[in-house]
């Protein structure tokens, strides 16, 4: 088919369209990032400053008490210990159980196998609010509160990663499968030798969206980590930005700082794959 020439005036014509989609996606683009911006440089002024009326933009006096204020008095090593052994553990386990569950749904033929995929569709539709009262009193029962399984176990296999994981695995090549199980090889070698080498780009974007949902969680840590050596991050910004009369905003903005530092970094590193995975999977 012969490509339909693009005359000078139809250029001419598009300009105006193009120029009004870059003016809107600058103005998404600040809308977005004023709040980050404001976040640390907030972080860095007095606290007298915060307050003051009209604000102020850029910090008329550099301050990093409010960092200092969480690595001496508020042992932010702890917190942020329990932090990420409960996102490392919460993402190695989602990882392997969701990619297991995926790979059955997607590849494997047995009894119920409709009935199981649409429950996991029901499973996404119901808010988690309505399972957390149910959760913690299995959690107390077990003598769980106060403990990382507490903390890791209810989130390992989410409904959320096993469609992920479902839906990128689905479109692998059967050829691939059915040329290793003709070569003798079990199903748990194919899973782990065939299977997940092509899955990077699924399993970054789950990785990203389970490391960022558990450093993130702040309700379920607070009720289950009824003691100050098992808080996360969250849970100790909220309780110990707020001083005897009012919240210290400049340690609020800092521990906000450095909450969110991690996330960004985790993103940049795996932006790529997480792409990849979004528009293979079909997310939206």
């Amino acid at each position: 088919m012969t490509p339909v020439p693009v005359t000078p005036s139809a250029r001419r014509r598009g300009r105006p369209s193009r120029v009004l989609v870059y003016a809107a996606l600058t103005v998404a683009l600040a809308a977005t990032l004023i709040p980050f911006v404001w976040m640390f440089l907030g972080s860095v002024k007095t606290e007298a400053e915060l307050r003051q009326r009209p604000p102020t933009w850029w910090p008329q006096t550099f301050t990093w008490d409010n960092f200092t204020a969480w690595f001496g008095r508020l042992d932010i090593g702890t917190f942020f210990v329990n932090s990420v052994v409960v996102a490392a553990f919460t993402v190695l386990g989602t990882l392997v159980f969701c990619s297991l569950v995926g790979y059955a749904l997607a590849k494997l033929d047995f009894p119920g196998k409709r009935v199981v995929f649409t429950l996991v569709l029901v499973t996404l539709m119901v808010p988690g609010v309505v399972t957390f009262v149910p959760l913690f009193v299995v959690v107390s029962k077990l003598g769980m509160v106060s403990t990382y399984p507490a903390l890791i176990l209810p989130f390992l296999a989410g409904p959320l990663g096993v469609f992920l994981m479902r839906q990128f695995i689905k479109d692998i090549p059967d050829s691939l499968i059915e040329a290793a199980r003709i070569d003798g090889a079990g199903e748990l070698r194919i899973f782990l030798r065939v299977v997940m080498p092509l899955c990077g780009p699924a399993l970054a974007t789950l990785a990203i969206l389970t490391f960022l949902g558990s450093w993130n969680n702040f309700l379920w840590p607070l009720v289950v980590a009824q003691s100050e050596d098992m808080y996360t991050l969250p849970v100790a910004l909220s309780l110990y930005s707020v001083g005897q009369n009012s919240t210290n905003y400049g340690v609020l903005l800092a521990g906000s700082v450095l909450i969110i530092t991690p996330v960004l970094l985790l993103f940049v590193a795996l932006q790529r794959y997480f792409i990849q995975g979004i528009a293979a999977t079909g997310i939206k």
